[in-house]
Order: C-alpha cells, then sequence, then structure tokens
C-alpha cells in the first residue's frame, strides 16, 4: 500500500498544479458530489448475460471539482467569449467504489449435475477502487447561456484519464476458505495455469494500481443561479485484468475489467 500511496499523492499533486495554473488565470471554480449503482463487467460470469450484469453491481461515490473557463472570478465577469470557454469545463475527481462480485450464467447453472462446477458457485470477490483523474467536458450548448437560464438543461460529454488504485477481495465458501488450494477453484483454471497453480496465479488478492480511460455521456439540470443537478452515464476501461482479482487463462477471457456507472450529482458555484 506504501506504493499505491506514493503513485496517488503524485496523481493529486499533479492535478493540484494544473488547477492552480487555471486559478491564476482567473477562471470560476465549481464542487459537487455524485453517488450512483455501478455495474462491473469483468470475468466473473458469463459475458452478455442478464444475471451477470444485473447481479455484479455495486455503489460509487466521489467529489468532483471543475474549472469554469466561462466565468471569471477575480472580476465577477464572463471570460473572454471564444468557442472553448463557452463550450468546455474540465473536471476532477476524486471517487470510491465497491461491487459485490458472483458467478452467474450457464456454467453456475451446471453446478447441480456436475460437482466440478460447484466451485464456481463457491467462489465470490469484492471489486474495490479508488480513482483520482481528469476528464474534459464538451457542452453542444452554451455554458453562458445556461448559466443565465437561458435553458433548463445542459447535456455534455466527456473523456479523460484515471488513476486507479484497486484492492480486490477473493473469498471461497470451501470449508477453511483457503484461497491458495487449487482444489477449491474452477478445475479448468487450474489446467489453464501453466506449469502449474501457484506460479502462473489467475487470483489476485493483493493491492495494486493501473491507468484507466473514462468516458460519459450526462446532462445539467439548473437548480439555482448557484447551484444544479447533475446525471451521466460513466464508461470506464481499466489497463489491467486483475481489478476484480481474478484473471483466469482461458479463450473466453478477452477483455480486461471495466464498469459502467450511474451517478447523479450535486454542483455548486464557488465563484
Amino acid at each position: 500500500m506504501t506504493l499505491n500511496f506514493k503513485q496517488l499523492t503524485f496523481v493529486f499533486i499533479l492535478m493540484m498544479g494544473i488547477n492552480q495554473v487555471y486559478a491564476q488565470l482567473g477562471f470560476s471554480h465549481e464542487i459537487g458530489v455524485i453517488a450512483g449503482p455501478v455495474a462491473f463487467q469483468s470475468d466473473f460470469g458469463v459475458r452478455n448475460d442478464f444475471k451477470t450484469n444485473s447481479g455484479n453491481t455495486g455503489i460509487g461515490i466521489g467529489i468532483v471539482h471543475y474549472i469554469n473557463f466561462a466565468y471569471r472570478a477575480d472580476c465577477n465577469c464572463y471570460s473572454t467569449d471564444t468557442f472553448f470557454n463557452d463550450h468546455f469545463k474540465l473536471r476532477n475527481e476524486i471517487s470510491w467504489n465497491r461491487t459485490q462480485l458472483n458467478h452467474f450464467g450457464e456454467w453456475v447453472d451446471r453446478a447441480a449435475t456436475n460437482a466440478s462446477y460447484e466451485s464456481l458457485v463457491r467462489h465470490s470477490g469484492i471489486a474495490n477502487n479508488f480513482d483520482i483523474g481528469t476528464q474534459i467536458e464538451f457542452f453542444p450548448k452554451s455554458i453562458r447561456s445556461f448559466q443565465s437560464f437561458g435553458y433548463s438543461f445542459a447535456p455534455f460529454v466527456s473523456l479523460g484519464v484515471h488513476f486507479t488504485s484497486f484492492n480486490p477481495t477473493v473469498e471461497t465458501s470451501y470449508p477453511g476458505g483457503n484461497i491458495n488450494d487449487s482444489n477449491n477453484f474452477f478445475p479448468g483454471w487450474v489446467a489453464a495455469a501453466s506449469p502449474n497453480f501457484n506460479e502462473d496465479p489467475f487470483l489476485f488478492d493483493g493491492s495494486g494500481t493501473t491507468w484507466s480511460v473514462v468516458g460519459s455521456i450526462g446532462t445539467r439540470y439548473k437548480l439555482t443561479i448557484l447551484s444544479d443537478l447533475m446525471v451521466d452515464l460513466r464508461w470506464q476501461y481499466f489497463f489491467t485484468d486483475t481489478v476484480d482479482g481474478l484473471d483466469h487463462n482461458l479463450d473466453s477471457n478477452k477483455a480486461n475489467d471495466w464498469l459502467v456507472w450511474l451517478n447523479f450529482g450535486y454542483i455548486y458555484y464557488l465563484d
């Protein structure tokens, strides 16, 4: 965890440095909170399976900070009227999400008639992630007009990069709960681990860090002159397959871990 803390601290200091540059330019700031359900897509369950998609869901919460280029805090006036200033905002975020993971789908259903699949039923995990990152948000409509109640809704799309610290949990309900015993897990994974269970592990119960790309689509609703409500649907793709604590070597494992997060937020204008 020491290495993770150092890396997270570096990213945080880098973000603060970027914010300080914009602050010196006089742009205004916004701060808010977000929360909502998370659907985690990983090696647990079956791809494109409704039970998997609906069952492996959790919760995410976060704090967001915006640089508003359309308004200047140092003079309480609008900034230079350019396309960028009137249609883009910089979003910085610190967030956390947690998802309980279980196996669903046709392979689990076979456990009733084949004991080899019982290990899937007994295997579970927890994806536990802490994120720090930045996104650029594009508003097709004028930010100035929205702030002056020209319209009630301001749709947006965003794209950015997040640094993720993950700390998954691996569990089995077999007696003793030994995750280092290959007999407690799906035989197909053990056979695919070459040359043996210990030297080519498919289970990861330790912490780690990775980068991820984040994209979202959403809208704001003008609540008061100094506050907005927000809803957005996020897609986040991790640059590793161990965020969920599982990375088996079967041919069906074709993608890294990713998630979808529907979040609701409240944004307050500081300046």
